[in-house]
C-alpha cells in the first residue's frame, strides 16, 4: 500500500520507508565492506575479447532488453547471460547489485547519485542523451490542475531514487516553486498509478508508456496530463565497481554497450514492428496508444563525449542537494570513462550529435 501523506519529509526518515532498512544504514557515508574495488583493474582497459565462460546477469524490465535484441537480430552476444532480471525502479537495482544478483542494469540519471549516497560503489559505463521528455504529470481523476504552477499547496508523489523524482524537482524549480510549497508525498513509482486513483496525491509523474491506459481508464473522470518540457537527461548502463574490477566482466560489458546502442538505433527505425511485437503483444496495449508512445520517442543519440552528461549530473545532484536529499559531491565520480567512446562508435554518425 502507498505510505501515508506526511505534511513535512524528514529525509532520512523517507529515505529508510523507500528504499528499506539496508539502504538507510548507508546513510554514515561509509562504503558498504566489499564494495570497494581494486583501483589499478578499474584503470586497465577492458580487454578486446570476452574470456570463455563469462556471463552477465542484466536487468530487463517486462522483458524489454530480450525483446529488443531479438527483433533487432542482436541477440548473438558474446557472453552468457546468467539472468536477464525483470528489474527497473532504481532502488530495486540497487538492493540487486547489493546483493550481488545483477551485473549490469539500464537506468536514468538519478539511481547512481542515490547509491553513492547510500555508500554503494558503482559506476555509469555508456550513457544515451534524452532529448525529449520521457515523463508526463497525470493529475488525479476529477482534479482542476492544469499546469505546474497550480502545483502549489497540492500533494505531489515524489520518488526520491528515481528518475520521476528528479523531474518533478526541476519541473517545480522551473516552475519558481520552492519543495515547501507542496506536499511531497514519498512513494516508489510502482505506487504512483494506485495513488492517482486513490486521490491520495493529485498529481504524478507517469512515463510516456503509461499515460494512454490512465487517460484512457480516468480521462472521462477528468484526469489529465500535463505536459512541460522537463527532461530526463540520461538514459544510462551501470554496474558495481567489483563488477568492473573483474577483468572478465569487464569485457563482456564492454562488449554488450555496442549491442545495447544498436537496439536503440533499431528500435527507433522500425516504429511499426516494435509497436506490434512489443507494446501490443507483450504491454496489452491497443496499435493507437502505442502509436502515441512512439510519436514521442527520442532519437537515440551516444555522444562520443561525455562532457554534457557530467555537467547534467552535477546539476541533479547539487538540485538533490539543495532539498537536503543528498550531501554535495564531485559527479565525476560516477563516470567509468574507459567505457565512454563505445557507444558512439556502434551507431551511424547520424546518432551521435
Amino acid at each position: 500500500m502507498p505510505a501515508p501523506p506526511a505534511s513535512r519529509l524528514d529525509r532520512r526518515r523517507f529515505l529508510a520507508s523507500v528504499l528499506g532498512v539496508t539502504a538507510a544504514a548507508g546513510l554514515s557515508g561509509c562504503a558498504e565492506a566489499g564494495a570497494a574495488a581494486d583501483e589499478a583493474s578499474l584503470k586497465a582497459p577492458p580487454a578486446k575479447k570476452v574470456p570463455a565462460g563469462t556471463s552477465l546477469k542484466i536487468s530487463s524490465f517486462e522483458n524489454f532488453q530480450q525483446i529488443q535484441l531479438k527483433l533487432a537480430g542482436l541477440d548473438d552476444l558474446p557472453f552468457e547471460v546468467a539472468d536477464w532480471l525483470n528489474i527497473g525502479a532504481g532502488p530495486d537495482v540497487i538492493n540487486a547489485f547489493r546483493a550481488k544478483s545483477l551485473d549490469l542494469a539500464n537506468n536514468a540519471g538519478i539511481p547512481p547519485i542515490q547509491a553513492h549516497y547510500q555508500g554503494f560503489d558503482a559506476k555509469i559505463v555508456a550513457i544515451n542523451i534524452t532529448r525529449r521528455p520521457n515523463y508526463l504529470f497525470a493529475t488525479r481523476p476529477g482534479s482542476a490542475i492544469r499546469t505546474v504552477r497550480d502545483f502549489r499547496g497540492k500533494r505531489l508523489a515524489f520518488s526520491q531514487g528515481q528518475a520521476q523524482g528528479v523531474v518533478l524537482l526541476r519541473a517545480l524549480k522551473e516552475a519558481g516553486l520552492e519543495y515547501e510549497d507542496a506536499e511531497l508525498i514519498p512513494l516508489t513509482s510502482n505506487q504512483f498509478l494506485t495513488a492517482l486513483q486513490s486521490g491520495q496525491v493529485d498529481i504524478a509523474p507517469l512515463g510516456i508508456s503509461q499515460a494512454p491506459s490512465y487517460l484512457k481508464q480516468y480521462g472521462s473522470q477528468g484526469a489529465r496530463t500535463i505536459p512541460t518540457d522537463v527532461v530526463d537527461l540520461l538514459n544510462l548502463l551501470w554496474a558495481p565497481t567489483t563488477v568492473l574490477a573483474d577483468r572478465a566482466k569487464a569485457a563482456a560489458v564492454a562488449a554488450y554497450i555496442p549491442y545495447w546502442a544498436k537496439g536503440a538505433v533499431w528500435q527507433y527505425e522500425h516504429p511499426d514492428v516494435w509497436n506490434r511485437e512489443y507494446f501490443v503483444k507483450t504491454q496489452n496495449l491497443t496499435l493507437a496508444q502505442a502509436e502515441s508512445i512512439t510519436e514521442l520517442a527520442n532519437k537515440p543519440l551516444f555522444s562520443p563525449s561525455w562532457d554534457e552528461a557530467i555537467a547534467w549530473e552535477q546539476e541533479t545532484a547539487d538540485l538533490l542537494a539543495e532539498g537536503g536529499y543528498v550531501k554535495k559531491f564531485d559527479v565525476t565520480t560516477l563516470f567509468d570513462r574507459r567505457f565512454e567512446s563505445l557507444a558512439a562508435e556502434a551507431v551511424p554518425e547520424e546518432y551521435r550529435t
